[in-house]
């Protein structure tokens, strides 16, 4: 039986959540002995409503095979695979960007697979939210709530920052209620961590916990900087090493779901790695920084642009990279159809360059589930012919329960013929209920249902 989600009973770490802010509206001593006492309160009280707790109730479901000699003993009846449904509860943060329409940025990772999601405001108020969009690649999700005197992070520019610069972290550790640390940038375009497929953090030595997931990392002006995402922890907790993704990719992510309802990811075609010293020294440069360019696909937004093999791409849009990973999650970030300008060095000599990114043919695991519920855990991609192959399904995932498997192409919706990811898309829009997948695999034809 489903249990109705509460904030106030979400006593998941044995304690009882509350959303009092940490700072409290008393009166703060101006100075002592004559000399100011510097406080980040009055920043804090009018940045912390901002930041909100997400709870997040929803079930597991995951398919194991019976083994033969057990189907052998009840009979050829019995069933070839066994459904098991396991529920799960979590907490996470999150932060408000649009006090008017009651726009929430969290975690991919916060609410993947829930059902309900119920938003804790400092005020005390609880409200259901709706799922608008995500990119798991990036980790990032936006919800929408409908409430009125809501109050929202004014966003950075995060590719000012500088490393020094302070940063104060605000979630919802441990389910303890709203809690305020602060720190330093300790580093910038952080990568090749394997936390998420695209990596480009802001670090920092801001206390972040468990539960801070999708809470805000703000500067001394109250201003949105980063979503703190993920921690270094050998031992269990905080150990001064978090991860925040920056605000400007938040924001080109967020601008594309509300747009489009999903991320059209942006692609350059080019394949690299990160420049080494060898590499800098082999091709006779002084920088250290950027990203190598060892292949450029035919007809692709690089090959229109005139990059080419043996470029070093050293900056996007004025703004200088570290790595060929950085350069894959700015570009990657962007949206299909947007016009970038790279800075390069090529025989030596420093060039600037104009593309305009082309558009993705795949869709990750989770944007399959934004598609349809069901979908989720597929990896999708135009077929060379006609229909939608799966490349993946993850293993115990809602696609998986629904039947699919690697290598099937989805050719058909009910009565109507699909012919590309485009296609799919438009038609499930229209679809109520449960629908039938026409499937192509090897070389039958059969229908799977999806509800």
């Amino acid at each position: 039986m489903k249990t109705k989600l509460s904030l106030l009973s979400a006593a998941l770490l044995g304690a009882t959540l509350t959303l009092a802010p940490v700072v409290s509206n008393a009166a703060i001593p101006l100075a002592v002995g004559g000399d100011p006492v510097p406080s980040l309160a009055p920043m804090l009280q009018k940045t912390t409503p901002a930041v909100v707790a997400v709870a997040v109730q929803g079930t597991h479901v995951s398919k194991q095979k019976v083994p033969d000699a057990f189907r052998y003993f009840f009979g050829q009846n019995a069933p070839r695979e066994q459904v098991q449904e396991r529920p799960f509860k979590g907490l996470g943060s999150g932060v408000i960007i649009d006090a008017k329409e009651g726009y929430i940025v969290t975690n991919n990772h916060v609410i993947a697979g829930a059902d309900e999601i119920l938003i804790g405001l400092s005020d005390g108020r609880e409200l259901e939210a709706k799922l608008i969009g995500t990119d798991a690649e990036s980790d990032i999700a936006l919800l929408q709530i409908d409430a009125k005197n809501l109050t929202a992070l004014k966003r950075a520019d995060s590719d000012d920052l500088q490393v020094g610069d302070f940063a104060v972290a605000i979630g919802n550790p441990f389910g303890l209620g709203q809690t305020v640390t602060s720190g330093i940038v300790s580093a910038m375009g952080r990568s090749g961590l394997g936390i998420e497929m695209l990596e480009n953090f802001i670090q920092t030595d801001a206390a972040i916990n468990s539960g801070n997931s999708g809470g805000a990392l703000v500067n001394l002006n109250g201003e949105l900087i980063g979503i703190n995402t993920a921690i270094v922890a050998p031992g269990g907790g905080n150990v001064g090493i978090g991860f925040a993704i920056p605000a400007n990719m938040v924001n080109n992510l967020v601008n594309q779901i509300i747009e489009h309802g999903e991320v059209r990811r942006g692609v350059l075609g080019v394949l690299g790695q990160d420049l080494t010293s060898e590499l800098a020294k082999g091709f006779g440069i002084d920088t250290q920084h950027g990203g190598f360019i060892n292949e450029v696909m035919p007809d692709s937004a690089a090959d229109k642009a005139g990059i080419k093999v043996g470029d070093i791409i050293v900056s996007v849009n004025g703004r200088k990279i570290k790595s060929f990973q950085e350069l894959r999650a700015k570009v990657a970030t962007m949206g299909s159809g947007t016009e970038v300008e790279f800075g390069l060095i090529r025989d030596g000599d420093k060039e600037t360059v104009t593309a305009i990114l082309g558009e993705s043919t795949q869709t990750t695991q989770a944007e399959a589930g934004v598609v349809h519920p069901m979908l989720q855990g597929a990896k999708l991609e135009n077929s060379s012919r006609s229909g939608v192959t799966i490349v993946e399904v993850a293993q115990g995932s809602p696609a998986a329960a629904s039947g699919l498997i690697k290598g099937d192409v989805i050719v058909g919706i009910n009565r109507t013929q699909v012919k590309n990811l485009k296609s799919l898309k438009s038609v499930l829009e229209d679809q109520k209920g449960s629908v039938a997948l026409k499937i192509k695999r090897d070389n039958t034809n059969l229908y799977l249902i999806l509800r």
